[in-house]
């Protein structure tokens, strides 16, 4: 019987053989409904491999298991854009959800916008996913934003 790897949290800049799979979820559970190309995420998502903190993305994986990601990103809701930075494109694979992935993926952007300098970080989510984020410390601060709740994480 093998030891279970355990779940690791890497900024893409260090694990890039994962930018593939990222920008195929995000494209496929944002994207590809509204007709944009993949190859336009894609080149969104390799604004990840800058120097800056923001855009950033962050993978969690087993190894070479690709378990979900997260960005952090400088806007993302365009009616609000003096609203930045903001935790986005949040994704879990199906049957690695329910295990805290989630939420430590949204910490660890959360963490790096606050390392940054940034003294807040802003999340957008549809109304039917509000508790979920309220539960873990996010604090509403707007709603019905073009459909969306504004949740804010202030540095502590």
């Amino acid at each position: 019987m093998s030891t279970p790897v355990p779940t690791t949290l890497s900024d893409l800049r260090a694990v890039p053989a994962f930018a593939p799979v990222v920008a195929d979820r995000v494209w496929r559970a944002w994207w590809e409904g509204k007709g944009v190309p993949l190859g336009d995420l894609r080149a969104r998502l390799d604004e990840s491999f800058g120097t800056d903190p923001v855009p950033s993305t962050f993978v969690a994986h087993e190894g070479d298991r690709f378990l979900g990601c997260v960005a952090l990103i400088a806007c993302d809701v365009e009616e609000r854009p003096a609203l930045t930075p903001w935790v986005a494109a949040l994704w879990v694979e199906p049957e690695a959800r329910r295990q805290g992935i989630a939420a430590a993926l949204m910490a660890r952007a959360a963490e790096a916008a606050f390392a940054a300098g940034h003294p807040r970080v802003y999340l957008a989510a549809e109304p039917a996913l509000a508790p979920y984020y309220a539960a873990r410390g996010w604090t509403l601060v707007e709603s019905n934003v073009d459909g969306l709740e504004i949740f804010a994480r202030q540095r502590t």
